[in-house]
């Protein structure tokens, strides 16, 4: 039986340092490597990318929409750098942000979690919006690939604010009944739960517990503006199962392999010292 997700992750925290790498191949990086805007600019980054970074960060994260946009051979680049990220020792989270209902969910669910799909990863990133419940399909699905789940909760965007610090019809945020229903999920769970969270790093006092024995995502670090130091004060007691989301800022030293390495080695040991506390 595959271990579980949240066992995995935190495995190769320990081991590697908590750090999460994007691998967001879009036009004006592409150009800033010198590459072209096509199949095969597309295909050198990403290769480049896993090349230098696989076998040292503990998460690798691709962005399934700079792939998709050039079509099935964007596709077939994706799928190539999820295999060999996962042979190299890293941890793959699909960045796909998929929500939907019933069979539609359960298929979104068969394409990025189900270990026979030619896109499975460790984890994926999905939308609660038609309700937590909605994530039926994937999260019981990611539960028996030994899979996990990163649910949209409290975002680095702006606009994000309209719709998670909502109220509910119970009187609580609509971001907080989404970790309340992670806690769930993960209750009893050990190391870590599989059932994640992403909270935005550049979000200061989020204001709502989130102590959900699982994982927590925090895109926002580098162009963004938050920086390492920023994870104890933004999420205090839970700073040990964050897993913090660079990309632009190690990306822009490619395609230089020493020099992505040695940007993913800086901040990997400014997110361990900062959890570390």
């Amino acid at each position: 039986m595959v271990q579980p997700f949240g066992a995995r992750l935190r495995a190769a925290m320990d081991e590697r340092g908590p750090l999460c790498v994007g691998i967001d191949p879009h036009a004006a990086l592409l150009r800033a490597w010198g590459l072209g805007d096509d199949v095969a600019g597309l295909e050198t980054f990403t290769r480049t990318v896993v090349e230098a970074l696989a076998d040292r960060v503990a998460v690798l994260k691709p962005q399934s929409a700079f792939f998709e946009r050039f079509g099935s051979k964007g596709v077939a680049v994706l799928e190539q750098a999820v295999a060999d990220a996962r042979a190299a020792g890293a941890l793959v989270i699909m960045d796909a942000k998929r929500g939907d209902i019933g069979s539609t969910m359960a298929g979104y669910a068969a394409a990025y979690v189900d270990k026979n799909s030619p896109l499975a990863s460790d984890a994926v990133t999905v939308s609660p919006y038609l309700g937590f419940g909605s994530l039926r399909p994937v999260l019981d699905l990611a539960a028996e690939h030994g899979a996990g789940v990163f649910v949209l909760a409290l975002t680095s965007n702006p606009e994000g604010a309209e719709v998670q610090r909502a109220v509910t019809a119970e009187g609580a945020e609509v971001a907080a009944a989404m970790l309340r229903h992670i806690a769930v999920e993960n209750a009893g769970a050990a190391p870590l739960g599989s059932v994640g969270a992403v909270v935005g790093a550049t979000l200061g006092d989020t204001g709502v517990d989130l102590a959900v024995n699982g994982p927590l995502l925090a895109p926002g670090i580098g162009a963004q503006g938050a920086t390492p130091a920023d994870i104890p004060r933004v999420f205090g007691a839970a700073a040990r199962n964050v897993v913090p989301s660079v990309s632009r800022e190690i990306l822009r030293h490619g395609p230089s392999v020493d020099a992505l390495r040695e940007s993913a080695a800086r901040y990997a040991g400014e997110c361990r010292d900062a959890v570390a506390g």
